[in-house]
């Protein structure tokens, strides 16, 4: 935050160029794990509820894809082989890819797991590029949301200053659909990797 609020109240004096700079900006803050939440109370104040939310979904976008580029190579080093040596981080892992889009859908759909980390988390768990790009769309109930409050605080200044966004019923609602998504994505992962665990030791040695 001690980088991010001045560069945002720079970007909200830029006029037309201000959508397209915020979009690099939230690629760098998504790379460098920089807090998005910020970023997208603040496109709320900027831009109003629907602009800022499709520029944040765009930067949103283009972030996480960023670092799966960044992450796919390392999901195949020796490190992570290393790693998934053991046969229950490998069934975690391959449990992740084959549920594919739905569990990465209700990951992103919940607020409590950060953007950011989930970016490099699904990146290094190698899943496929078009799946990752499909469950974006479960960043959205989230985005028009936090761009409502910056709307209705209306200042990045005083976003920026540490003043705080209100959070209303529909934040609550919002917090509640993401601990349902949250325990339907983990059951389904868990219940994956039982099933590929079993299959280690049924199978042939």
């Amino acid at each position: 935050m001690d980088w991010l609020a001045p560069v945002v109240l720079k970007l909200s004096e830029l006029g037309a160029w201000g959508p397209v700079f915020f979009i690099l900006l939230y690629v760098a803050a998504a790379i460098t794990l920089a807090p998005a939440f910020f970023l997208t109370v603040a496109a709320g104040a900027m831009f109003g509820v629907w602009r800022g939310s499709l520029i944040v979904f765009v930067g949103a976008s283009l972030g996480a894809s960023a670092v799966y580029v960044l992450g796919l190579p390392m999901s195949r080093s020796r490190l992570m082989a290393r790693v998934t040596r053991d046969r229950r981080v490998a069934a975690v892992r391959d449990a992740v890819r084959g549920e594919g889009a739905w569990v990465m859908f209700l990951l992103r759909l919940s607020p409590l797991v950060p953007f950011n980390i989930l970016n490099y988390a699904l990146a290094l768990s190698g899943v496929r590029y078009r799946d990752f790009a499909v469950a974006l769309v479960g960043m959205i109930p989230a985005i028009v949301m936090y761009a409502y409050y910056g709307k209705v605080v209306g200042d990045v200044a005083a976003l920026a200053a540490g003043v705080s966004a209100p959070r209303g019923p529909e934040y609550y609602a919002l917090l509640v659909l993401g601990l349902v998504a949250i325990i339907l994505s983990t059951t389904m992962v868990t219940r994956a990797a039982r099933r590929a665990i079993e299959r280690q030791r049924t199978g042939p040695v």
